[in-house]
């Protein structure tokens, strides 16, 4: 029997622990409200799980010892975000396989109103998701800035390697490179994260552009006003200005972001 348990992965007891972490629903709500990218405070989790704080306190120690989440404190407050964005990928690949339950329906307008929004376009950690991540990827792989598993990235010279790795079948091309470039949108290439990674959207039901390049389009529209965050979740609106950027840089028109 020893060696039996000497045989297995070494991995097992630490894919069971992580597994222990999520598989509760509180730890699970709160985990899915980080994917919003912002620092919450241990009070806002509580209120948003429908737990006593005392109750989340624990919930929150376990998720922070188990490296899940990284703490701040500022003064009295408590602050929880996600421990970055290879958790964030995590969560966002095991929530892709999760469908809606048929009796979760909105119970009133106001909810079914953020249904929508959420629907409509919404930040998933750090980059655009919803109808406006799927128009915006479209938008991309149309203009040959994106390649898709099975094609041959575009470009010639230095820029033709476009990314450090194809992650989950999405890949930079050479002008997509020159896209960011030209705009002086930064891409943060200092980190092993890959440029593009496909994100199943929960949705749409297809993938959306992830990555280091969907974080820096996701931050440039949001700093350079072409959407604004709505209500509390994670629902992002496009301006007036942004479906203008949006039509003269990449072909979508307004009518597909409403």
């Amino acid at each position: 029997m020893d060696n039996a348990r000497d045989d297995r992965d070494a991995r097992a007891p630490g894919l069971a622990a992580l597994a222990g972490l999520v598989a509760d629903e509180t730890r699970a709500a709160c985990l899915l409200a980080l994917l919003d990218g912002r620092a919450w405070t241990a009070g806002e989790l509580a209120r948003h799980a429908g737990v006593a704080p005392s109750t989340l306190s624990g919930h929150l120690g376990r998720l922070v010892a188990g490296g899940l989440l990284a703490e701040e404190r500022q003064g009295r407050h408590r602050y929880v975000r996600l421990a970055g964005p290879r958790v964030a990928q995590l969560l966002e690949d095991l929530a892709a396989q999760v469908a809606p339950r048929p009796s979760a329906r909105p119970r009133t307008l106001r909810a079914a109103s953020a249904g929508s929004a959420m629907a409509r376009g919404r930040t998933c950690y750090d980059h655009l998701a919803g109808r406006l991540g799927i128009a915006v990827t479209d938008a991309f792989t149309a203009r040959g800035l994106l390649s898709t598993a099975g094609e041959a990235p575009g470009g010639s010279g230095p820029t033709a390697t476009v990314s450090r790795e194809r992650a989950g079948g999405f890949a930079l091309t050479g002008a997509g490179l020159r896209w960011f470039e030209d705009r002086g949108i930064p891409l943060d290439r200092a980190t092993r994260r890959p440029l593009a990674r496909a994100c199943l959207d929960w949705t749409e039901r297809r993938p959306h552009l992830a990555g280091a390049a969907g974080a820096a389009l996701c931050r440039h529209a949001l700093d350079s006003g072409w959407c604004v965050r709505i209500g509390s979740e994670r629902a992002v609106r496009v301006t007036t200005a942004g479906e203008r950027a949006l039509d003269e840089l990449l072909g979508i028109e307004p009518d597909a972001l409403r």
